[in-house]
């Protein structure tokens, strides 16, 4: 424990504990959307347990650290260019993102009738469109979660090599989105502009995944900024929109 009191190490667990909530963000985008379709009174659950699951898949990967960095070997060649295990399951949720992203955008485009939950709902009405379950929900957010594990486990090990500091920062990070996760849900199911720019949002982060599955290593940093300069624009369109008074009709200004 002592190793643990030392400005270095409190200094890495902090650095990490940021990096984790950062990189944690398209995570609670991806888990607010999939509970948004729940009842209301299953969505706050349905949040938890799935940052629940998602650290204890990230312990469980940095207990199994040396299987994790074994992914990055070349398991076979396609015209010369070679794909590891993590390649696959980097191309696997890149591709998933990219059709359940543009899928939910179209369902929202096409005007088609969604279930709205009421809070004293036990469980959903069926919907032709969007249907979604408990069950569904987690198995969603766990096949998900297990890739931006991945990018989360990475992160850590190259910043520090000492197991416990990444086991803290890991469930310090995942405190911190359980306590907004709700607040986040809540701000995006209730504005179709932000849910629309959310599911945007993930599509460039399917993108990400699928060129780093080809080994084009596209700087995080660049599509971090680009989400929040467009979210900073949206929450200011938002606001514009409050004060703008609603129009005089023609009818209201004839004598």
């Amino acid at each position: 424990m002592e190793s643990l009191l030392t400005t270095d190490a409190l200094i890495s667990m902090l650095t990490l504990t940021l990096l984790e909530v950062v990189l944690g963000i398209d995570n609670i985008i991806f888990i607010s959307i999939v509970a948004g379709k729940l009842p209301k009174n299953q969505q706050a659950k349905a949040q938890n347990y799935g940052l629940g699951i998602a650290l204890v898949l990230r312990i469980a990967l940095l207990f199994g650290i040396g299987w994790v960095i074994g992914l990055k070997e070349d398991l076979f060649a396609v015209f010369g260019h070679g794909f590891s295990g993590r390649d696959l399951i980097l191309l696997g949720g890149g591709l998933f993102l990219l059709y359940s992203s543009t899928k939910e955008i179209h369902n929202k485009l096409q005007g088609e009738t969604e279930h709205l939950p009421n809070a004293n709902e036990d469980e959903a009405a069926p919907i032709k469109n969007g249907a979604m379950n408990f069950g569904r929900a987690l198995t969603e957010m766990a096949f998900l979660n297990i890739i931006f594990s991945f990018d989360s486990v990475l992160t850590a090990v190259g910043l520090t090599d000492v197991v416990t500091i990444m086991i803290i920062a890991v469930i310090l990070s995942t405190v911190i989105m359980i306590v907004f996760a709700t607040k986040i849900g809540n701000f995006v199911n209730a504005r179709p502009s932000i849910k629309i720019l959310a599911l945007s949002f993930l599509i460039m982060i399917g993108t990400l995944l699928i060129a780093e599955a080809f080994h084009y290593e596209i700087p995080k940093g660049y599509a971090y900024f680009a989400m929040a300069f467009s979210l900073g624009v949206e929450l200011l369109n938002l606001r514009y929109d409050k004060k703008i008074t609603p129009p005089v009709k023609l009818h209201d200004r004839i004598d």
